[in-house]
């Protein structure tokens, strides 16, 4: 190393300044929590794409990514423990006002946009099961065996929020002989495929690996397409989106347009973030759109940032703010 030789102590003061560049970066590097969704499903792949991305372009931003659930992020992120987080658009809202299924409201959360990642929800059915086709009848049944995520994601609030809509719940289900099964998108992708149960309720952006795998599994299945009454009372009552999920998205299991409830991914962050930071990451996001974000996940072609920033449910955040107006899209 140049530093080690000994020759004049002008080189060695060159050497000593050419390292001073590495080391102001280094101390000015810092590290932030980026809290996704389950190992394995969209969320948790597309933060840990972003991170990469946003780490590339910003030499001073680490973002380190831990498993999360949309019901659980909104809390994190407002109480600090993680500074960035997936959220979901009318959950985040309801927490901002401290409705159900939160508590108090959550006056800490600013966003960094919305429209990242369109969210289908998805039943899937066992056809060699022998049940019912339809979503009522499938969720009303006896003896029903069904699988979801988690209990702190926004899949399994959803689904109780149907259930409770058809006159039925989880105690029930289980009281009449079913099965009512919890766990991570592996797991509960690993008891439908063993059979132990016969339906399987997430909601996952498409192309969802989950779903992919369900198609091409030794298991013939099929998605169910969710009835009207339910769209809209999802809609009306809890400002869910009514969706399309198109022919041919998988193609194993459907085989024309299917009717379905939708939402959609917000970036969260902590309102102490820095603008800078807040700013470095929104411009990445905004310069990268299209083919680069569609590379990390499907579903973020969907990203417009001339729709992204117009996200009331929180606040924007300052930092956001500079880059959507820089980008030209939102207003000075």
């Amino acid at each position: 190393m140049a530093i080690m030789i000994p020759r004049r102590g002008a080189l060695l003061l060159g050497a000593a300044a050419l390292s001073m560049p590495a080391i102001r970066t280094a101390q000015a590097q810092q590290t932030f929590e980026w809290v996704a969704g389950s190992v394995g499903g969209g969320w948790y792949t597309m933060a840990a794409g972003l991170s990469s991305l946003i780490g590339e372009e910003n030499p001073n931003i680490r973002i380190r990514v831990v498993p999360g659930g949309g019901l659980a992020n909104s809390t994190r992120v407002n109480n600090g423990q993680s500074q960035l987080g997936w959220g979901i658009d009318a959950f985040t809202a309801a927490a901002a006002r401290g409705e159900e299924p939160y508590r108090a409201k959550h006056e800490n959360l600013r966003s960094l946009g919305s429209g990242y990642s369109p969210t289908e929800h998805n039943l899937v059915r066992a056809v060699t099961s022998g049940g019912p086709e339809g979503m009522r009848e499938i969720l009303t049944q006896r003896g029903l065996k069904i699988a979801c995520p988690q209990r702190s994601s926004t899949d399994e609030m959803t689904l109780q929020r149907i259930l409770r809509f058809l006159g039925t719940s989880p105690d029930k289900i289980r009281s009449e002989g079913g099965r009512y099964l919890n766990g991570s998108y592996a797991d509960i992708g690993a008891a439908y495929a063993d059979g132990q149960v016969d339906y399987l309720y997430a909601a996952l952006a498409k192309p969802a690996a989950l779903l992919t795998e369900i198609g091409q599994g030794r298991r013939a299945s099929q998605l169910v397409g969710f009835p009207d009454d339910v769209r809209k009372h999802l809609s009306d009552t809890y400002a869910y989106a009514e969706g399309v999920l198109p022919a041919g998205t998988y193609p194993q299991l459907q085989s024309a347009d299917l009717k379905v409830t939708t939402m959609d991914s917000v970036i969260l962050v902590h309102e102490s973030v820095p603008d800078e930071v807040a700013y470095g990451i929104t411009r990445t996001l905004i310069k990268n759109r299209g083919t680069r974000l569609t590379q990390i996940h499907a579903s973020m072609g969907a990203f417009d940032p001339a729709v992204a920033w117009k996200y009331n449910g929180v606040p924007l955040h300052p930092g956001a703010a500079r880059a959507f107006r820089e980008a030209g899209a939102m207003p000075a």
